[in-house]
């Protein structure tokens, strides 16, 4: 009797991780969702894809990219001379405030002023560079 509930603890405690790890998944999938639309702003001037610029510059790749170096792109000094390699955290007080983040940039954006939106932004641009 003592084996077969402790078999039964080890498979409710697997249960219970398992149901943890898939509610986590499906919480950050419904955050790339939301981020997804708030990217909508971003698609008059930027694409996704790691070749193509447009008034702004492409956003393929570009967590762990030094701020300033898509090749073809016309950027302010400002962003060039920024010294900024693109992360979370970066991204996140960069599109917050554009202009107050990095004084003398061209990004003609006024930020993304929801926290909720920005994280969401941040974590789709975050998988769609994984890609």
């Amino acid at each position: 009797m003592t084996k077969l509930l402790a078999a039964c603890s080890g498979c409710l405690m697997v249960a219970a991780v398992s149901a943890v790890m898939l509610s986590a998944g499906a919480a950050r999938a419904q955050d790339v969702d939301a981020g997804k639309k708030v990217f909508n702003q971003c698609r008059a001037c930027h694409v996704l894809d790691k070749t193509t610029n447009r008034v702004g510059p492409h956003l393929g790749g570009v967590i762990g990219r030094k701020a300033g170096s898509v090749e073809g792109f016309s950027y302010s000094d400002a962003m060039k001379n920024s010294g900024i390699t693109w992360d979370e955290e970066s991204l996140a007080k960069y599109l917050k405030d554009p202009k107050g983040f990095i004084a003398g940039n061209k990004m003609a954006f006024a930020g993304v002023k929801k926290d909720d939106d920005l994280k969401n932004l941040i974590a789709y641009l975050k998988e769609e560079s994984d890609k």
